[in-house]
């Protein structure tokens, strides 16, 4: 168990904004809470096998479209939102987690874990960042036999869209709730849910995944005074990631559709042009030939030329020159969320690709 600091906000963010495959929040947003947290408490990193099997943890995230501009979402909504699930659930939270890495999510409990004297948990339900809920819920989507409680808060207060919601039942159904209420709020929405044992979490998170984006953003952080290609070679050398390709964006047709982002953006590498499928977050990439260079869930990061930092999807614009990078599933922790086959006939549907055969093979 350690404090965590601002130094380690620094870190998770930078480190998350490569986990964040093209989504997962915003800098300013993480900049943003996690200094809250670190300003209003001391909020403890833990190991989960610092916690005994019966200590119920649960997932504190953001639903919603990252490109969106049409959101509000406060500190107090993270907070409000775990509240709301304590007060609505049988047992006691002890701890909180964060369904994935990300520009922001990375840091996610990080608030309410400070304010409402909770340890934050160094497990993730996806190394990488994710469009939907199911994705991040360590193989629950799909079973029909399991009650959860799921909670969101937030949106614009000036247009009347501030909403609080609580709903019990099948994972896969809540959250479908959940996502149409995080697009009736504008957008993006604060959420706590699906509370779980430690002893479900040790067997089906992806562990250690905040110290991974921490350890990742230190490099970063270290390697930013020597330049753009200095931090492309610190990714690539912390993560035993690589580079596919390199060229200037050429085109997008990334659209907001029922809080997801949708579409393709296209980059003109030098004698193979690389198409992005996007839906909130890369989900895969085709050459020219339409051969597949990579799928979720590997990681799939656009970086910028210019500083070596990771793009979101939100701000990827024509003539931009860009890398586009990679890490394969070997090399990541990966979580029962990907294993779960039950996650992936709604993400097919809406790009028209196949995802699944990628991301259940061995």
């Amino acid at each position: 168990m350690r404090v965590l600091t601002m130094e380690d906000v620094k870190a998770a963010v930078k480190g998350g904004s490569v986990f964040a495959s093209g989504g997962g929040g915003w800098v300013d947003h993480g900049l943003e809470i996690g200094g809250a947290a670190v300003t209003i408490g001391q909020p403890k990193l833990v190991s989960v096998d610092e916690l005994p099997d019966d200590a119920i943890i649960i997932t504190a995230t953001a639903i919603g479209a990252p490109a969106g501009d049409q959101w509000q979402m406060l500190g107090s909504d993270y907070i409000k939102a775990v509240k709301l699930l304590m007060e609505n659930y049988d047992g006691k939270v002890v701890g909180v987690m964060t369904p994935q890495n990300g520009m922001s999510s990375t840091i996610n409990g990080w608030l309410p874990a400070a304010a409402l004297d909770l340890v934050v948990v160094d497990a993730t339900g996806d190394i990488r960042a994710h469009p939907t809920g199911k994705m991040g819920a360590m193989g629950m989507a799909g079973r029909l036999d399991f009650e959860t409680i799921q909670v969101v808060v937030g949106g614009r207060r000036d247009t009347g869209s501030y909403l609080e919601l609580v709903v019990k039942g099948t994972p896969a159904k809540t959250s479908n709730i959940l996502r149409t209420a995080s697009d009736m709020s504008g957008g993006f929405i604060a959420s706590a849910r699906l509370p779980l044992p430690a002893s479900y979490i040790k067997k089906h998170a992806a562990i250690g995944g905040i110290t991974l984006a921490i350890e990742l953003g230190k490099k970063i952080i270290e390697a930013e005074p020597n330049g753009a290609e200095a931090v492309i070679d610190a990714i690539c050398n912390q993560t035993n990631g690589e580079v596919l390709g390199r060229g200037k964006v050429t085109g997008s047709t990334v659209a907001y559709s029922g809080a997801f982002d949708i579409g393709q953006i296209t980059v003109d590498v030098p004698g193979n042009p690389l198409t992005l499928h996007v839906m909130n977050e890369y989900m895969a990439v085709d050459d020219a030939n339409g051969n597949r260079l990579t799928t979720y869930p590997d990681v799939i990061t656009t970086i910028s030329t210019e500083t070596g930092l990771p793009v979101s999807v939100g701000h990827i614009k024509e003539g931009m020159e860009i890398a586009v990078f990679r890490i394969h599933k070997q090399f990541i922790p990966l979580s029962s969320s990907v294993r779960d086959a039950s996650v992936y006939p709604e993400v097919e549907k809406a790009l028209g690709i196949s995802i699944a055969d990628y991301a259940l093979a061995e």
